[in-house]
């Protein structure tokens, strides 16, 4: 089979995918979604910033943990 039949072979798929995709047992959800207001996604975006925030908090706090502190532990012991 030649390349441009394959890419043809594969197009097809692609849309015959795209073309179930509403009628397929996702399709309920598909037609219930819609865009968020501008309340819903100002209060999205704060969540997502504070959880940003408190994962980079955690990770630092870890780092800190690792760079400072248990070398220090690790001299006391004799390790």
């Amino acid at each position: 089979m030649s390349f441009i039949k394959k890419a043809w072979e594969i197009q097809k798929n692609i849309e015959y995918r795209f073309k179930r995709l509403g009628k397929g047992k996702y399709g309920r959800v598909f037609k219930m979604a819609r865009n968020p207001d501008m309340d819903e996604y100002a209060k999205t975006s704060q969540i997502t910033a504070i959880g940003i925030l408190i994962i980079g908090f955690i990770g630092f706090i870890i780092f800190i943990l690792a760079t400072l502190v248990a070398p220090w532990i690790a001299s006391k012991l004799g390790i």
